[in-house]
């Protein structure tokens, strides 16, 4: 068995083409992987976290390059196995911050045959944090069920549990995202949530000290909502509501900033950052990935966050 670690995360991997230029103009595409799970997870680790992520690879020509990928970034695969299923694909035109266009398979795919069998209670108990998302629910009911399952052992086992329901319109509807938050909501001690998606969509709220004192009153210890509409984050924690502005609103591409955020929220949390501090480090890491093209192509490494915290903190 693998050693302790910081976090462990569950979810989809997914094949990443990318290209600068428009679909029908383009002549080749980058390749790189993605997942918004993966990507809170592979944030975390250029940070420096000790991460583990619960996964299936499809056994087709993708999976070496997967597996050596993660191998690479030092990420813990202990717990991913392998399925006969495809791996899935998606394919990301950016010919200018204003444009984009996204094809994605992702149906019947290796990481939609996540079971309970996947998770193992030995394996999760050595963890201090655990953070699933909604769009891994979202891969099928097994996959709804083994986040469930990882949920209760790590609540059941003092494991810190975090969540983000990552609402997105072409991945599951309304009804949807609200049943598989509700499924687990009851287990989660730290929730993100965007206000341009997660907040309507599931709470039907609009203002961020409502959704916190909901929130609070739900039971959640700490609650960050991200607000694309105002540039900032709001952090609900021990009574209190403060905000912190986004790092930098000039963007190349936002496709998992959020989730980059993520990872670098519950990294500074394992490493000694207060709430507050660990806030305004993600900012950090989500801003300079969405200056990059790519979803975990362009997540910083530990130096350059560091550099930026420091200066703008003393």
């Amino acid at each position: 068995m693998s050693e302790k670690q910081d976090i462990i995360t569950i979810g989809e991997c997914l094949i990443e083409l990318s290209t600068n230029s428009k679909m029908v103009n383009a002549g080749c595409f980058n390749k790189y992987y993605g997942g918004d799970s993966l990507a809170t997870a592979i944030s975390a680790l250029r940070m420096g976290a000790n991460v583990g992520f619960i996964t299936k690879v499809g056994n087709d020509p993708f999976k070496d390059y997967l597996i050596e990928s993660w191998k690479n970034e030092g990420l813990d695969i202990s717990q991913v196995k392998l399925s006969e299923e495809s791996n899935g694909v998606y394919i990301i035109a950016r010919p200018s911050v204003d444009e984009k266009e996204v094809v994605c398979y992702r149906k019947k795919t290796a990481p939609s045959k996540l079971c309970v069998d996947d998770i193992s209670e030995e394996y999760m108990k050595k963890s201090k944090i655990f953070y699933a998302s909604g769009i891994t629910q979202s891969l099928s009911p097994s996959a709804n069920e083994a986040v469930e399952k990882a949920f209760k052992i790590a609540k059941e086992n003092g494991v810190t549990t975090a969540y983000d329901p990552n609402f997105h319109p072409a991945l599951m509807d309304k009804d949807t995202a609200k049943e598989n938050f509700y499924r687990v909501i009851e287990y989660v001690d730290i929730l993100f949530m965007s206000t341009k998606h997660d907040t309507l969509m599931i709470l039907e709220l609009d203002s961020p000290e409502n959704i916190i004192k909901k929130l609070w009153d739900m039971g959640i210890q700490t609650v960050i909502l991200k607000s694309d509409e105002n540039k900032c984050y709001y952090l609900g924690y021990n009574g209190n509501i403060t905000v912190t502005n986004f790092y930098t609103t000039e963007y190349t591409d936002t496709t998992c900033s959020g989730d980059a955020f993520n990872g670098g929220f519950l990294y500074a949390l394992t490493h000694g950052f207060n709430h507050s501090e660990a806030v305004r480090f993600a900012s950090i890491v989500a801003g300079l990935q969405a200056q990059g093209i790519g979803a975990i192509k362009s997540i910083p490494y530990k130096d350059d966050v560091y550099s930026i915290y420091r200066g703008n903190n003393g």
